[in-house]
C-alpha cells in the first residue's frame, strides 16, 4: 500500500511535465493543473527540510523558522500573483486559507480521529487563545471592508493606509504570540508535543541531520516552488475559464488546498493517533499565520509593489470568515472533539464551497 511519503515522492514527475507543457505550449488548462500538483509535493519537502534544520539548529530557532515557514508557499503563491496585479485573487487565496484550515482540517481530522477513538482532548485554554487571535482577525478585516461598504467614492489610498496601519499591529501581535506559545506559557503547548518530542528524540539518537544539504534543499524547493506559481498564475485566468471555474471559487477553494495539501495530511494524520493537540496546532496555528502574518505581510508587499493590496475584502468573503471563526471557537471551546463535530465542520466547509462555486462573479474581479 503506498504510503504517504511514495505519493509525495512520485507527484514530483510533474514539475518536469509542467515545464514541458509550459514551453511545449499544451494549453492553459494543462500548465495550471500540472504546476498545481508539482506545488502539492514540494510544500511537503519545504516542511520537512525546515522540520530537519530546526532539530540542527535547536528548538527556539527551529520553532521560530516552523512558524515562519509554516506557510511560506501560500505566501510564495499569493506575492507572485500579487505583483502580477491579481489583487483579488490573492485575497481569496487568503479567505480561502482561513476557513480551509479551520473547516476542512479540522474537520477531517475531528471526523477521522472520532472514528478510532470516541472522544479526543485536547488543551482548552490553547483553544480560547487561538479563538481569541481569531476574533482579532475578523475585526481586522471587518472594519476595512465595513469602511469601504459604507463611504461611497471612499479614496483607495485611504483604505490602503488603514489596512497598513492594521496590518503592523496583526504583526506585533503575532510576534506577541510566538513569544507566548514557545516561551512564557510553552508548557501550554508542550502537552501537545511530548510523545511527539518522545518519538523526535529517539529517532535523533542515531539520527542528525546534515545542516548544509537541508539548507540547500529548502533554497532549491523555494526557487522551485516560485517557478511552479508563477507558471499557476500566468495561466490562472485562461484555466479558470476553460475549466467553468470562476477566479473567485479558485482563489478561495483550489489554491489553498494545493498550498496546504501536505500540511492537512500531517494533521489528520496525527488526529488518528490521537495526538488532538498537535492536530489543533496545525490547523489552528496555520490560520492563525495566515491572518495575522501572511495577510499582514501582503498588505505591506503591496504597498511597496504600488499594487492596490489592502483589508477590504469582498463582503461576501467576509461573511465566509466571520461563519468559521464563529462555528470552529463554538466546537472547539470545551477542549474535547468527537466525530460528528467533525461532521459539523465539513458540512459548514461543503456549504460555503458550494456558495462560492456559485457566486457571479462580482464586477471588477480579476
Amino acid at each position: 500500500m503506498l504510503n504517504k511519503t511514495t505519493i509525495l515522492s512520485l507527484l514530483l514527475v510533474f514539475i518536469p511535465i509542467s515545464i514541458v507543457a509550459h514551453y511545449w505550449e499544451w494549453g492553459a488548462t494543462a500548465v495550471f493543473v500540472t504546476s498545481c500538483i508539482a506545488i502539492v509535493p514540494l510544500a511537503a519537502w519545504m516542511g520537512t527540510a525546515t522540520e530537519e534544520i530546526a532539530v540542527v539548529v535547536g528548538p527556539s530557532i527551529g520553532g521560530l523558522m516552523n512558524a515562519t515557514f509554516g506557510n511560506a508557499t501560500e505566501l510564495i503563491i499569493a506575492l507572485i500573483a500579487l505583483n502580477a496585479g491579481l489583487v483579488s485573487v490573492v485575497k481569496a487565496t487568503i479567505t480561502g486559507s482561513i476557513i480551509g484550515n479551520l473547516l476542512l482540517v479540522m474537520g477531517f481530522s475531528m471526523f477521522l480521529g472520532g472514528l478510532r477513538y470516541k472522544e479526543q482532548d485536547f488543551q482548552p485554554v490553547v483553544a480560547r487563545v487561538n479563538a481569541s487571535a481569531m476574533n482579532l482577525a475578523v475585526i481586522a478585516i471587518l472594519l476595512p471592508t465595513a469602511m469601504g461598504a459604507t463611504t461611497p467614492g471612499i479614496d483607495e489610498s485611504v483604505l490602503q493606509h488603514l489596512s497598513v496601519a492594521v496590518a503592523l499591529v496583526l504583526i506585533i501581535v503575532y510576534a506577541l504570540s510566538l513569544v507566548f506559545s514557545m516561551k512564557t506559557h510553552s508548557y501550554l503547548f508542550d502537552v501537545g508535543m511530548a510523545e511527539n518530542e518522545t518519538e523526535g528524540e529517539t529517532e535523533s539518537a542515531s539520527h542528525q541531520p546534515n545542516l548544509l544539504l537541508w539548507v540547500g534543499v529548502l533554497l532549491v524547493v523555494t526557487l522551485l516552488v516560485a517557478y511552479e506559481s508563477e507558471l499557476l498564475v500566468d495561466s490562472l485566468e485562461e484555466a479558470t475559464s476553460q475549466l467553468g471555474l470562476t477566479a473567485l471559487f479558485t482563489g478561495v477553494i483550489l489554491l489553498p488546498i494545493v498550498g496546504n495539501a501536505a500540511e492537512h495530511a500531517t494533521a489528520v494524520t496525527v488526529a488518528m493517533k490521537d495526538k488532538m493537540d498537535l492536530s489543533v496546532s496545525v490547523a489552528v496555528g496555520s490560520s492563525m499565520q495566515i491572518a495575522l502574518f501572511v495577510a499582514p505581510v501582503l498588505v505591506i508587499a503591496g504597498w511597496f509593489m504600488g499594487q492596490p493590496m489592502d483589508l477590504n475584502f469582498n463582503p461576501f468573503e467576509l461573511v465566509a470568515v466571520v461563519v468559521s471563526v464563529l462555528i470552529t471557537n463554538s466546537i472547539s471551546s470545551d477542549g474535547k472533539s468527537n466525530w460528528l463535530e467533525g461532521i459539523l465542520l465539513l458540512a459548514a466547509y461543503a456549504v460555503l464551497g458550494f456558495a462560492f462555486y456559485f457566486h457571479p462573479v462580482a464586477e471588477g474581479f480579476v
